[in-house]
């Protein structure tokens, strides 16, 4: 008997291709309803603004400006991309870890402080910085694990206890005329991540290190570990059915509160990778949490969930808020860039309803084609 060809599937079918489209989609959209706030605003410079937004560092007619700004795009495109994958692990196993934010500030406190305090070298730092994050991420996991806490509820307390309790550590190694923190680069060169020769590929960008290329390894690490180890089978069925996963010797108990240590030693790997390049010091009296974190949440999903996707999520992300510093300030603020990445955040939420909304009209049109084929067959 000849068998009867394989159909090929259409590549509307394909998950990757649906995920890509999807966030297109919704940065467009994110974009456009951006463009229409600036035109209520200021309709003058709303197409300037726009532009100005997405060029960023191409706003320099410099080459060698040009050069300089995105190795700075980059350096925090880094960390935005470990806190991105911070929030993905733990979503990956079911939890939403909303506290890769005060995961953030703990890491920053603890390689910052190693740093000027006791005089670390960078590696040991950026240990530091992972350890401690991911201490305040287990502790989110224990309370979940044999509390049955929310971990939205617990990582939301966390992050604002972080912030005040690393603000009142890193005063005994702030400057005494300012309220920031002794830059690195004064008080322990050591603590600093090494460049490695990048800097002169951006223009001598002394801020661009080692970080950037550590970070997109990480990524790369992740998407195995998650999607080709039994590790990471395990951890997922977890999230799954925490029952099932008991029921077939998983210790999901165990799986939770490590999970939600690797979230956090991921956000606070993003901290060390940004502050141990010396490009900002930690000012001690701020009373909002970083927003890194945050804009974490938005990269993950606009990213699709997958690490891969996440770095180029990331980098769009911090290109367009890095951007808005380029914004006519006697019209706009340089904020309207965070409130046209807030627009694409929430774009992202329909991501998944798009994908739904996708595969049931390729299957009533697959259907109706079948119908045809078959009516034709009978005739």
């Amino acid at each position: 008997m000849d068998k009867k060809p394989k159909k090929k599937q259409s590549i509307l079918r394909n998950n990757g291709f649906q995920t890509i489209l999807a966030s297109l989609l919704c940065i467009i959209i994110g974009l456009l309803i951006g463009y229409i706030v600036l035109l209520i605003i200021n309709p003058k410079g709303a197409g300037k603004a726009i532009v100005a937004i997405l060029k960023n560092f191409l706003y320099y007619p410099s080459a060698v400006a040009a050069k300089k700004y995105l190795g700075t795009t980059l350096v925090k495109a880094s960390a935005l991309l470990m806190c991105a994958l911070s929030v993905l692990f733990a979503y990956k196993v079911g939890l939403f870890n909303i506290g890769a934010a005060g995961q953030y500030v703990v890491g920053a406190g603890a390689c910052l402080y190693f740093g000027s305090k006791f005089d670390m070298p960078w590696y040991i730092c950026l240990l530091a910085a992972m350890l401690a994050a991911a201490i305040v991420g287990g502790i989110s996991g224990a309370l979940k694990a044999y509390f049955n806490v929310n971990e939205v509820i617990s990582c939301i307390m966390l992050n604002w206890i972080s912030l005040y309790c690393v603000n009142m550590l890193l005063t005994g190694v702030k400057e005494q005329s300012t309220p920031y923190t002794r830059p690195l680069s004064s008080v322990n060169k050591d603590a600093l991540l090494p460049t490695m020769g990048l800097d002169k590929l951006f223009s001598n960008n002394q801020f661009v290190t080692i970080g950037i290329v550590f970070s997109v390894l990480i990524a790369i690490v992740v998407w195995i570990v998650m999607e080709k180890t039994k590790f990471g089978y395990e951890l997922k069925a977890t999230g799954l059915n925490k029952q099932a996963a008991k029921y077939c010797g998983m210790h999901e108990k165990s799986n939770t509160i490590l999970t939600m240590m690797i979230a956090g030693g991921l956000a606070g790997l993003g901290a060390g990778i940004f502050y141990l390049s010396g490009i900002e010091q930690w000012m001690v009296q701020q009373t909002s949490v970083p927003a890194m974190g945050f804009n974490g949440i938005a990269a993950a999903f606009l990213g699709g969930l997958n690490p891969i996707g996440t770095i180029f999520s990331s980098y769009f992300i911090q290109h367009i808020t890095s951007g808005g510093t380029y914004v006519d300030k006697t019209m706009y603020c340089s904020q309207i860039s965070d409130l046209i990445s807030a627009f694409i955040i929430y774009m992202c939420g329909f991501v998944l309803f798009f994908k739904i909304w996708l595969n049931r009209y390729l299957d009533k049109r697959d259907e109706k084609r079948a119908a045809k084929e078959q009516e034709g067959g009978e005739a």
